[in-house]
């Protein structure tokens, strides 16, 4: 069976499932450019106000497909280098959106599979999954930004010993360095993130891409740049419709409803 990134819409949640089970999803280029698409039009939609990622059959996703690696060995390094890029273009798409994105985890997560988990805004996983950034067990270095993810993340220590030794990590670890955001009891992975979707749902959407941006800007820059940058968004936000909304749904006692 072909690879496949399935696409469905949740009320206002657009749900992308990877489907590849007799691999344990392992990843392909057609699974990268479909990402891409969908959130692309997704980003274009009113409709749509936040995305879960999630994987099929239980499992999230097993990273790399080996037995395509072996035989990318035997091609140039211009062509492994292409194959990575496609990940990597899936990734710096979710990082950049402006919507808020969930991963949703079940079963395995490893390797390219855990990169894109952490690449999301926020984490709910299974208390039953397992995670491993097994690139080094195989005699290979990271992709997928899992270096600068968990380097952002975690001391330095730590993240050495994730990426260095490769050992599989339960989620409960995981939850107590901040990785995860929440834990879910088997088979309510999905379900759980879609309830965390919902609740984002109901909040002001320039307000969560003003966050969003302000989150990826503040380490590379300055205090002072980063008041700047927050006076900006601060002072774009309370123009918008979207704060007299809320302002005066506060005020009055009752629910707010953003554009």
């Amino acid at each position: 069976m072909p690879a496949e990134l399935l696409s469905t819409s949740q009320g206002k949640t657009l749900v992308l499932t990877i489907r590849q089970p007799e691999v344990r999803n392992a990843f392909d280029p057609a699974i990268y450019a479909a990402g891409i698409e969908a959130l692309s039009v997704a980003e274009r939609s009113d409709e749509i106000r936040s995305v879960v990622i999630t994987g099929s059959d239980g499992t999230f996703s097993a990273g790399g497909h080996l037995q395509k690696l072996q035989a990318a060995r035997q091609e140039g390094a211009e062509a492994q280098a292409q194959g990575v890029e496609g990940l990597h273009n899936w990734i710096e798409t979710i990082r950049t959106y402006p919507k808020p994105v969930i991963a949703a985890v079940e079963g395995a997560v490893a390797g390219a599979g855990f990169s894109l988990a952490l690449a999301c805004d926020l984490i709910v996983a299974a208390r039953n999954a397992v995670f491993v950034m097994a690139h080094s067990t195989i005699g290979l270095s990271p992709d997928g930004g899992a270096t600068w993810s968990l380097g952002r993340a975690l001391p330095r220590q730590l993240a050495a010993e994730i990426l260095l030794r490769g050992d599989r990590m339960g989620t409960e670890r995981l939850h107590g360095l901040g990785l995860i955001n929440r834990l879910a009891e088997p088979g309510q992975a999905l379900a759980d993130a879609l309830a965390l979707a919902q609740q984002l749902n109901e909040r002001a959407p320039n307000a969560l891409a003003s966050i969003k941006e302000l989150l990826s800007e503040a380490p590379h820059t300055t205090l002072t740049a980063q008041l700047a940058l927050e006076r900006d968004h601060f002072v774009r936000n309370l123009q918008h419709p979207n704060a007299g909304e809320g302002i005066a749904a506060f005020l009055d006692k009752r629910k707010p409803r953003y554009q």
